[in-house]
């Protein structure tokens, strides 16, 4: 979305890139560090933080802070107020239920994806999931099946200044981390309709995805299916788990 410079609030803007300096790899920071990760003068962090912790966002022990559980007025209300988790939940339950596997429905935030809804591993307790796999966690687009699901359905020049200039960290011997083998893969899953990353996010976990597309053909979202038991043969899981998917996004097209 473009607004008016009249109309850009910069003070919001800028208590908003401190709050998304907190992440899985910095918990907990100082004026030093979040004016760093924000990109802002020290003293600018150390005036946001300080008022984040007095609207009850931020806790801090006098130098560094870390996020409050308020923050977490945010998810919850999309996650009251968004139609596609709520749609979605009775299939990712159903899926669980009839393969004891652990099922998620994903989104796509600048170059992360996001899990809006997921279901347990039910009938499955030994099942170990993949670290981090929770309601809201963000994970990298290019090293995930849902991730690639959603880029091969951005429009070609959405993609083009998506890979712009865009570093792909690796993340494990098998992520993709060259734009062009990424360009490869995204015009297979393409062109196949789904996804299958082996160890690209995390050793000994692999992912199948398909995409959902709403009635106008818009993919809007990824479900996947996370496997962490590598014992068992990738094409017996395509073949035995890809027809669930396909008929699930089928089933949902028509209330995305």
């Amino acid at each position: 979305m473009t607004i008016a410079k009249a109309d850009f609030i910069e003070g919001i803007a800028k208590g908003m890139a401190v709050l998304e300096s907190f992440d899985t790899e910095r918990q907990r920071l100082n004026a030093t560090l979040a004016a760093a990760r924000a990109g802002i003068t020290r003293a600018a962090a150390r005036r946001h933080l300080l008022t984040l912790a007095h609207l009850g966002y931020l806790e801090t022990d006098g130098s560094y802070y870390w996020m409050s559980p308020k923050v977490l007025r945010f998810s919850g209300s999309y996650l009251a107020s968004s139609r596609l988790p709520r749609a979605l939940q009775p299939t990712l339950n159903r899926l669980a239920a009839q393969t004891g596997e652990s099922f998620s429905a994903v989104v796509l935030d600048g170059e992360e994806v996001v899990i809006v809804a997921r279901s347990g591993a039910l009938g499955a307790p030994n099942r170990v999931l993949a670290y981090g796999l929770h309601l809201g966690a963000r994970l990298p687009a290019h090293a995930t099946s849902t991730g690639q699901v959603l880029l091969a359905g951005l429009p070609p020049a959405e993609l083009r200044v998506w890979l712009q200039g865009r570093t792909l960290p690796r993340l494990t011997p098998h992520t993709l981390t060259q734009a062009r083998a990424l360009r490869q893969r995204l015009a297979q899953v393409r062109r196949q309709d789904w996804a299958f990353a082996a160890e690209e996010h995390e050793l000994a976990v692999r992912a199948l995805a398909v995409p959902l597309r709403d009635m106008r053909g818009r993919t809007v979202a990824a479900l996947n299916v996370v496997l962490s038991d590598a014992g068992r043969d990738a094409a017996a899981l395509q073949n035995a788990l890809l027809p669930l998917l396909f008929e699930a996004a089928r089933e949902v097209r028509a209330i995305l």
